[in-house]
Formats: structure tokens, sequence, C-alpha cells
């Protein structure tokens, strides 16, 4: 199994940028896929993630100006990042788990498969 982020860089403040993460060795539509990020001096911290069943679920700081997807065609994962701010700066990681339920979605532990991150870097 293969997850592998990118698609970040650097913008300003108020600006969108599009993570991917392209999956190798399992289906996305079978595994709940999750967006988790760490900035610096922080833990690591649950962003978003899409079930199996479509469900989509967001940090309260992140509703409304992130949107999670996904094309299990091309067993690619999206997270759409609209209005960035500063505290949006972090290495963004992309995770599958195969057995996540709603209780667990958000935390990292449910997580089995881990890409590398990339990096998100929010000038004020």
């Amino acid at each position: 199994v293969q997850l592998q982020a990118f698609g970040g860089g650097l913008v300003q403040t108020g600006g969108s940028l599009r993570l991917s993460c392209a999956v190798s060795g399992i289906g996305t539509g079978n595994y709940a896929m999750g967006w988790f990020r760490q900035a610096p001096g922080k833990e690591r911290e649950f962003v978003s993630a899409i079930r199996w069943t479509s469900t989509t679920h967001y940090k309260d700081s992140v509703k409304g100006r992130f949107t999670i997807s996904r094309d299990s065609a091309k067993s690619t994962v999206y997270l759409q990042m609209n209005s960035l701010k500063p505290e949006d700066t972090a290495v963004y990681y992309c995770a599958a788990s195969a057995g996540a339920i709603l209780s667990t979605v958000g935390s990292s532990t449910a997580y089995g498969h881990w890409g590398q991150g990339t990096l998100v870097t929010v000038s004020s």
C-alpha cells in the first residue's frame, strides 16, 4: 500500500490550494481516507475524512473552507482548501483506514496507512 500526497506550497492568506493523495494497493472506495496535519511544535491533528459511505467529516476550524473528495477511478483523494489562514500552515498527511467508524474517524490511531507529508505554508 502506498499513499503519496502532493500539492502543497506557499500561498497568501485567503488563497487556495488543492492537495492530492495518490493511492495504490487498496481501493479508496473501501477505506476511510483522511487528511491530518502537523504544525511545527504541535501534535498531529485531524483535518478531514471521507468514509466508504462517502460521508465527510471536518475539523471545526476548516468547515466551510475545506472540501474532501474522492475519485475512486483515479485512486485519488483530494483536499480543496480555500480561504487559507496562517494557522493552516502545517505538513499535511493523507492516510487510509480499513476500520474507522464514526467515533474513530478523527483519530490517527484508526489509520494504518500513511503517506509522506506535503508542506502548506500560508503567509500573512
